[in-house]
């Protein structure tokens, strides 16, 4: 059976592409539980236009152990057609209840591509899988001060000749970027990371690649990457703006 000439240059692509996309996708980069829903929906699509995919899904703590609750995803199986976009729900338990009121707990959503069987000769397949972070926010969190997120607490805090970065806020925090000030040079040996509530890391490099006035990129609850400047001491840093950069 020949292939048609449109499919034949999709698989072409695909096979030497030096990329390698997932079929199924997830419309979104992370999940905002709040406690006070007992459940939500994810749009989720097969992005490829000639077969079906199943996809399996399935929550783990934060230290990566699959678990079934206080959350769990519905349906754990299922398949989409050529195209076709569907839903996954977060479904919390009655269990969900007894979590940490007083700061975020951290899940991670996955999701696992299967691709369909083919028939005959030698094949290899590759099953991707999306993975994203789920935060449980209780309800007392919710009301936001949108006028100073609580990405403006952190503070730098000098230890021998580096700087230690501590988030004092009930809420996880990812930094993707570091600038020595607002449009300035990338901080050298810099990688994102998240800081877990109540958290400190130290930071790579010396204070002096900091600069007085540092600017670090995080993420918002919307994928968004505003970016929080500092304004430096010789002992300590604190947040003096919060922004969203302009291009």
């Amino acid at each position: 059976m020949f292939l048609s000439v449109s499919r034949l240059l999709f698989l072409l692509i695909f096979i030497f592409s030096p990329m390698t996309y997932a079929a199924i996708a997830i419309q979104q980069s992370r999940v905002i539980f709040d406690s006070d829903k007992s459940s939500q929906s994810l749009l989720v699509i097969n992005q490829n236009p000639y077969d079906p995919y199943l996809a399996q899904g399935w929550i783990e703590d934060e230290n990566g152990k699959r678990v079934q609750g206080p959350l769990l995803i519905l349906p754990p199986i299922q398949r989409l057609e050529p195209g076709e976009n569907s839903q996954i729900k977060i479904q919390a338990l009655p269990s969900a209840r007894l979590l940490r009121q007083d700061r975020e707990t951290l899940f991670y959503l996955n999701l696992r591509e299967i691709p369909p069987r083919v028939k005959g000769g030698n094949t290899f397949q590759i099953a991707l899988q999306n993975r994203i972070k789920i935060f449980y926010r209780p309800v007392g969190l919710k009301n936001l001060d949108l006028a100073s997120p609580w990405q403006s607490q952190l503070v730098l805090t000098r230890r021998d000749n580096r700087w230690e970065i501590a988030n004092p806020s009930p809420y996880y925090i990812t930094l993707v970027d570091a600038q020595t000030h607002h449009k300035g040079q990338k901080i050298a040996d810099f990688t994102p990371f998240m800081l877990a509530p109540g958290s400190s890391e130290m930071l790579p490099g010396d204070i002096g690649d900091y600069g007085n006035a540092p600017v670090f990129t995080y993420l918002n609850d919307y994928g968004g990457r505003p970016e929080v400047t500092f304004k430096c001491s010789q002992e300590r840093c604190n947040v003096i703006t919060n922004r969203v950069p302009s291009d």
